[in-house]
């Protein structure tokens, strides 16, 4: 089908040449907003138990740390709720530059800040703080940059152009380990703890300004313009949307369970049990890390562009029974410690399973909702996922791992059946789920 069709969409591309810097404002904005979030969710499990929670027992101190990474997730649907109204009232591009702003100097902050030897119990409170104004960044984010890149492509292709904010996902993740790797190399163990971690957050300035720089040269919506010169923009987007779309918020948010639930335990716990049980150094782990992510930027816009041809709905749940059908031979290859079947575990978890899901995800959601309603809708729909499977999942199963003081099939199975679980739920709601 679609292979038969390259020189037509080679055209289509010529045709679309305006979508070039639209690509990159989102992917890059959305980059420095991914960087900072995963270099947070790697550090709340190897640095921040030591230099925030020191009096705690090790398990205890990840738990903890998880808990202030937590704290992001609640704060990204309270953001979204905040940031939409902006949205859908002055402009997905006004928007977006708060949102970029509050993130970047949130994270800036957090490379400054002093830990518990310092200042106390000050130090977790200004942590989770932090965090806190990181996720209510993130949770504006999202639906801007699908909607700046959606709105200005072409009907045909609307999965293709919203991937490319999803695209800013493996990009943050391959920046955030490529920098761990590096000062993790430039400073022995205890300098990288007591100062090296703490660069990495500060050079976040760097994506800050490029995503500014490109983000203010770029047009607002040609939907939204149209909005704004028909007078049709909504006086109360936020409440007007829970009352007339509350059922496809919810099954949005459904949707995303077994995208967003398997995410973090492919990234932040795994993490966590790699450096509890293997030999492996954190370097391997992260350099891992960036293998996959390397296979995601190729296969999440191929992705999008086959679910653009086969359709989005039978895609996303064809992908949804996929991640459930994985999630037992992950954990399966993850056990066996074995370096190589760790890296294919990596790659198929990210550059397969979650980048089938993230390629129509944006557009899928998008779809529910009525333009003027559109940023308020879908950003409630997916970071809504992010407080009920995104956050609680990483501290779910280090709990069962802490808890039994072991890592056997048993928790594993325990694990990999509440990847199951998730997947139906998605499976179902990309079968209910109707376009607006």
């Amino acid at each position: 089908m679609i292979f038969w069709n390259i020189p037509a969409f080679l055209r289509t591309i010529q045709s679309q040449r305006h979508m070039f810097p639209v690509i990159c404002a989102c992917s890059l904005g959305t980059a420095l907003v991914w960087y900072d979030f995963f270099l947070y969710a790697f550090f709340s499990a190897t640095i921040f138990p030591r230099l925030f929670f020191p009096t705690l027992d090790p398990y205890s101190a990840i738990i903890a740390a998880f808990t202030t990474n937590f704290v992001g997730f609640v704060a990204r649907p309270i953001g979204g709720a905040f940031f939409s109204i902006f949205g859908d009232r002055i402009g997905r591009k006004s928007t977006l530059v708060m949102t970029l702003l509050l993130i970047g100097f949130s994270s800036m902050l957090i490379g400054v800040l002093p830990d518990y030897q310092r200042i106390g119990l000050l130090a977790p409170i200004g942590l989770g703080l932090l965090r806190f104004l990181q996720g209510i960044g993130l949770g504006g984010e999202w639906s801007g940059s699908v909607l700046l890149s959606l709105e200005h492509g072409d009907e045909k292709h609307r999965a293709f152009w919203g991937s490319w904010a999803q695209v800013g996902v493996p990009i943050g993740l391959l920046l955030s380990t490529i920098s761990a790797i590096v000062f993790r190399h430039l400073y022995p163990d205890e300098a990288f703890t007591a100062i090296g971690w703490r660069v990495p957050f500060l050079l976040s300035t760097i994506l800050l300004t490029i995503g500014l720089y490109i983000r203010l040269r770029i047009p607002e919506t040609p939907p939204f313009v149209q909005l704004l010169a028909s007078k049709q923009i909504a006086s109360s987007p936020l409440l007007e949307v829970i009352r007339r779309y509350w059922r496809p918020i919810l099954l949005c948010t459904l949707l995303r369970s077994g995208e967003n639930a398997p995410f973090y335990i492919f990234t932040t716990f795994t993490f966590t049990y790699l450096g509890q049980t293997s030999s492996l150094s954190p370097e391997q782990i992260y350099f891992f890390l960036a293998i996959a992510s390397l296979v995601a930027l190729i296969t999440i816009p191929l992705f999008a562009l086959l679910s653009d041809h086969v359709g989005r709905r039978r895609w996303y749940a064809l992908g949804s029974l996929l991640m459930g059908v994985f999630a037992f031979p992950y954990f399966l290859l993850l056990q066996s410690l074995n370096p190589w079947l760790i890296v294919t575990a990596f790659v198929l978890s990210l550059g397969l399973c979650i980048a089938w899901l993230y390629g129509p995800q944006a557009a899928l959601i998008v779809s529910c909702f009525e333009t003027r309603l559109r940023y308020s809708g879908a950003t409630l729909g997916y970071q809504l996922a992010s407080l009920t499977a995104g956050g609680p999942t990483p501290i779910l199963a280090t709990s069962l791992i802490a808890g039994s003081q072991s890592t056997d099939s048993t928790f594993f199975t325990s694990i990999a059946l509440f990847i199951v679980i998730m997947s139906i739920l998605s499976f179902l709601s990309a079968l209910l789920l109707r376009q607006a």
